[in-house]
């Protein structure tokens, strides 16, 4: 008997775009980039100088600017539409995210097998020396510099298996750009409401950080990369 109605188009999906994969991937990523300790140390610098919430607001606009051109663009270039599963641009896009793993993995096995060795003290940038000058022009302009570029990367990897039309991929792209942005709001709004206590507790949060990054660099760096080389394996074969 002839079918009547034709199934819909989801039916026929192995896996629907905009769906779980993309969600988690986003999350994940967002909070990896929210919690990187190399761009919040200069941060709480900023915060803790002179005009230090103004020029907190100027760095924070200019690295949520960066986040949202980089994800305007990247669904410009894709139109909106995530590549079909299996063409030439999915599977370099999967393909590069498993690179990018690969290299996060060597990184962090690079500075666990420094763990112990005498470390060359290097000279602060030059910026820090006049951070109570600087001004916010300056401040927003040094946010896209301090971004981890290799998981925004990978961040464009998974924006690009965006799918406009489904709104799980919209939720999911803006929970990317808030979460990857949530450390820094949070520490600005809490040097406005209190601003009495702000300064100490995060000058205390800097050297707290300073004396775990290299931890945090070795484990997020592995971790990080096993995710990205799980999750776009999983995706190229399924």
């Amino acid at each position: 008997m002839p079918q009547l109605y034709p199934r819909p188009d989801y039916v026929l999906c192995a896996r629907p775009p905009g769906g779980c994969p993309l969600f988690v991937d986003l999350i994940v990523i967002g909070l990896a980039i929210a919690f990187d300790p190399l761009p919040l140390i200069p941060f709480i610098l900023i915060l803790t100088s002179r005009r230090g919430t103004a020029k907190g607001a100027a760095f924070i606009l200019g690295w949520f600017l960066c986040l949202s051109i980089i994800t305007a663009a990247t669904l410009l270039l894709t139109g909106g539409e995530p590549p079909s599963s299996g063409s030439v641009p999915s599977d370099a896009a999967l393909a590069v995210r498993i690179a990018i793993g690969v290299g996060l993995i060597g990184f962090g096995l690079y500075w666990r097998s420094r763990q112990g060795r005498p470390r060359k003290e290097k000279k602060p940038p030059k910026w820090e020396a006049s951070v109570d000058n600087m001004s916010l022009w300056f401040a927003l302009l040094l946010a896209p510099v301090l971004q981890p570029w290799g998981l925004m990367a990978a961040g464009v990897t998974s924006v690009m298996q965006a799918d406009l039309a489904s709104g799980a991929s919209v939720v999911a792209l803006i929970l990317f750009v808030l979460l990857a942005t949530s450390t820094y709001l949070a520490l600005e709004i809490f040097s406005i409401v209190r601003k009495e206590r702000a300064h100490g507790l995060a000058l205390s949060l800097r050297a707290w950080i300073q004396a775990h990054t290299q931890q945090a660099i070795i484990w997020g760096s592995i971790v990080i990369g096993l995710f990205l080389i799980g999750s776009g394996t999983y995706q190229l074969i399924t």
